[in-house]
């Protein structure tokens, strides 16, 4: 397994998760950066199944849609559950997690300027769903007793929510003591220190 491509924006966006769960388990992977100019010639985006990047890359495997990417990623690396039940389960938070990432990117493309202060007041509503699994679950993860590729994905999600506002975690003990567990991981906290990752605006539009 690996090294793997990706071949992306130069933002963190949708790869922002798989650059982050491959960092911490240790993988290499090689990043092309697509130019927005040379993306809108189109000849790449008409090779894409869906018109969209990401693409990765796993020798002659090509993936699209970035979910997609972390399940072969959570298969390739252990980070799938033990079982059928706790995939299903791992399955469940990542859709939940998407949607809050969805919700998010609206915001941000969409509303930033009148809408970003009711998204900040609404989002206690939004992490509540969070928080009750990661406390009922008592080991720092959402599903099972290590990370799966939906704790990599809620981890930059909130990591981009306290850029947005530091103090939305404020409320949740149980997510706060999460992203402060991730943080420290050893790998984790590398990439996160490391000039590829700081480099990288969150979002493709500069707000944040």
């Amino acid at each position: 397994m690996g090294p793997y491509t990706i071949t992306y924006f130069g933002v963190r966006g949708r790869c922002g998760a798989m650059r982050i769960m491959m960092a911490d388990q240790g993988q290499e992977w090689k990043e092309i950066l697509m130019d927005f100019a040379d993306w809108m010639k189109g000849d790449l985006k008409a090779s894409c199944v869906f018109g969209q990047l990401p693409k990765f890359e796993d020798g002659g495997l090509v993936l699209y849609q970035s979910n997609a990417i972390l399940r072969h990623l959570g298969r390739n690396h252990d980070a799938y559950g033990k079982d059928g039940k706790e995939a299903a389960l791992i399955d469940m938070m990542c859709d939940g997690v998407e949607d809050l990432r969805l919700k998010y990117g609206k915001m941000i493309y969409q509303e930033y300027d009148t809408g970003k202060d009711p998204y900040i007041k609404d989002l206690p509503n939004h992490l509540d769903k969070f928080e009750a699994v990661m406390a009922k679950n008592k080991t720092g993860f959402l599903v099972g007793d290590k990370p799966s590729f939906a704790d990599y994905s809620l981890f930059e999600v909130l990591l981009n929510h306290l850029v947005l506002c530091s103090s939305c975690l404020d409320t949740s003990p149980s997510l706060k003591s999460f992203v402060e567990k991730m943080s420290a991981r050893p790998k984790i906290k590398a990439f996160l220190g490391s000039d590829a990752y700081k480099k990288l605006p969150i979002n493709g539009n500069g707000k944040q």
